[in-house]
């Protein structure tokens, strides 16, 4: 509502009809449950198509038409992307569904149901919660608990690091590099493509963080959405481990019911196909996110087609964890990217014998990203990994060790408010 205040109703007008829905769905014979759960859908995927893709497909359409050398133009919207739109419409879509398979009772109290939509730690950016996790939640008298207290703010200190430490320094040079590509060399491209790689974990699964260690010092537990995917030997796994609210909404809504690894190659392929591309679409109505989303499903259809069980040596972890990471990174080029034309060039030219380097990369608002701020880079990303591979995702074996936890809390805290950059950097999955 201070972004923009009558967007509520977007909210209002959903909650209503899917909490309706919902007992409508439970309550119906088996030929009008489909109807209502096709209600729901509707409703909820109309609204984000409008305000999400409507411009998107209009832009094309008149596109096309002005190469066909037509003077039809048909109108645009003037419209501002809702935060969080399409997290809050996919945990919608999650509840009637759930319903309408019977794996979840209709709630009957309509503000309980609203809070699940509305809960604000992961309103805008997830994780995209499942009803069977978080409705009960809302049920449950809550009692104050220091151990839920220190362990969640524990976690949101976490975050912080990863995004105000890491992310948002990172941001710097990464735009600095992205936006003015034509003067940098191969280098430089090579290190704000790496460079991206972490800011986007980092600034990411640092929201999660907080979202997860706030609901965590109120007494709810909200389900893990990043598992040290940096960490993956190969693209399959990466996948498990990477926004996992999301992977696996596509693979519960939309891979399973397409009829995920079952039938012909043909049809494994077809349905891997289908959902990375809708992933890639999910993310933003812009061309680069369907080459992303494109560009995982033909690694994700390779994998599947050459892949074979085999035990890993040392070396051989590490050569596939490497190996994953660098694909990963290509791929992100067009995530971060603003149209097709700069992806190809930004790749082209940096495996390019074009070694010029520039040191100091200043963006728009000119503030340098000199070798200090490349140090301080470089020793938060070896902490972040040092403590994820040291450590569960949660943090939570600092709970049996108090004197490294104090000392854990006392470090990071110092180095957020030290090296932390407050620059009101948001959040990059807030966009979607």
């Amino acid at each position: 509502m201070a972004f923009i205040p009558i967007y509520i109703l977007i909210l209002f007008f959903t909650i209503i009809v899917d909490y309706y829905a919902g007992i409508l769905i439970e309550n119906a014979e088996i030929k009008r449950k489909k109807t209502y759960l096709l209600l729901s859908v509707f409703v909820n995927i109309g609204t984000l198509m409008i305000f999400k893709y409507y411009n998107f497909f209009i832009d094309n359409i008149n596109e096309s038409f002005s190469l066909l050398n037509s003077s039809i133009s048909l109108p645009v919207l003037s419209l501002i992307l809702p935060i969080g739109l399409s997290f809050h419409t996919f945990q919608a879509l999650s509840y009637t569904i759930e319903v309408y398979r019977g794996n979840q009772k209709a709630e009957r109290h309509f503000g309980i149901y609203a809070l699940y939509v509305m809960f604000y730690p992961q309103l805008v950016a997830g994780p995209i919660e499942r009803p069977q996790n978080i409705l009960h939640q809302f049920h449950e008298k809550k009692y104050f608990s220091s151990e839920f207290l220190i362990s969640g703010l524990r976690l949101m200190l976490w975050g912080f690091f990863k995004k105000v430490v890491i992310a948002d320094r990172l941001s710097v040079y990464v735009n600095g590099v992205f936006d003015n590509a034509d003067e940098y060399g191969s280098l430089n491209l090579i290190i704000a493509a790496v460079f991206f790689s972490i800011e986007i974990y980092c600034d990411f699964s640092g929201y999660s963080d907080i979202a997860i260690g706030s609901a965590k010092v109120m007494g709810f537990d909200l389900m893990t959405n990043f598992n040290r995917p940096y960490f993956s030997k190969n693209i399959k796994e990466f996948w498990s481990r990477w926004h996992i609210s999301l992977s696996t909404w596509f693979r519960d809504y939309v891979y399973i019911p397409l009829g995920g690894n079952r039938g012909s190659k043909f049809k494994k392929y077809r349905n891997v196909f289908i959902v990375f591309v809708l992933s890639g679409f999910w993310h933003g109505a812009n061309w680069t996110f369907i080459l992303w989303g494109l560009i995982h499903a033909i690694l994700n259809m390779l994998y599947m087609a050459f892949h074979k069980q085999r035990t890993y040596s040392i070396f051989r972890k590490g050569l596939a964890i490497i190996s994953t990471f660098i694909l990963v990174t290509i791929a992100w080029i067009p995530f971060r990217a603003s149209t097709i034309k700069d992806t190809i060039y930004f790749i082209k030219n940096m495996f390019s014998s074009n070694q010029h380097y520039v040191s100091v990369v200043t963006d728009k608002s000119h503030h340098e990203f000199g070798a200090t701020s490349f140090f301080i880079s470089l020793i938060s990303i070896a902490l972040l990994f040092l403590v994820e591979n040291y450590n569960n995702v949660r943090l939570d074996g600092f709970n049996k060790h108090k004197k490294l936890d104090v000392a854990f809390c006392t470090v990071f805290l110092i180095m957020v408010l030290v090296f932390g950059v407050f620059q009101k950097q948001s959040f990059i999955y807030f966009q979607f």
